[in-house]
């Protein structure tokens, strides 16, 4: 699979699913195939933008 590596935060979606009649919640980035688990919408999209803003993170490092 190919890394992504733009560096715009808004080319990154940020998917959220309830499931288990709404007790649960994933958030799925398409662009980094990562997927998180949670019980609270806020919780699971608060932490795929802090995974989104690492990756671009780590790809302007490998840009320097």
């Amino acid at each position: 699979m190919e890394t992504y590596t733009s560096t715009n935060p808004a080319d990154y979606d940020i998917l959220i699913r309830r499931y288990d009649n709404g007790a649960n919640y994933a958030s799925y980035c398409p662009q980094l195939a990562h997927m998180i688990k949670g019980t609270a919408h806020e919780e699971v999209e608060q932490a795929m933008k802090e995974i989104v803003l690492k990756h671009i993170a780590d790809v302007q490092g490998k840009q320097e």
